[in-house]
């Protein structure tokens, strides 16, 4: 799954500020939002899928770890 970081940084202001444009009426579909939207980078996974395994098994061990650490 590529990851994508979009020209605004500021998603949910952003979002916020569309929802609120669209309730007004100064949008008037989804589609009139959609132009402004922008990547300004993207990336594609490469890792090898054994490496990738190994990793997220630690991952998941170093999570579970964390249970019930403070009571």
């Amino acid at each position: 799954m590529p990851v994508i970081r979009p020209r605004v940084a500021e998603t949910t202001a952003l979002g916020a500020a569309y929802a609120a444009g669209l309730a007004v009426g100064f949008w008037k579909t989804y589609n009139e939002l959609r132009v402004n939207r922008g990547k300004e980078k993207e990336w594609h996974p490469a890792m090898d899928a054994e490496r990738r395994k190994k990793l997220y098994s630690g991952w998941k061990k170093a999570v579970t770890r964390t249970f019930d650490w403070v009571e």
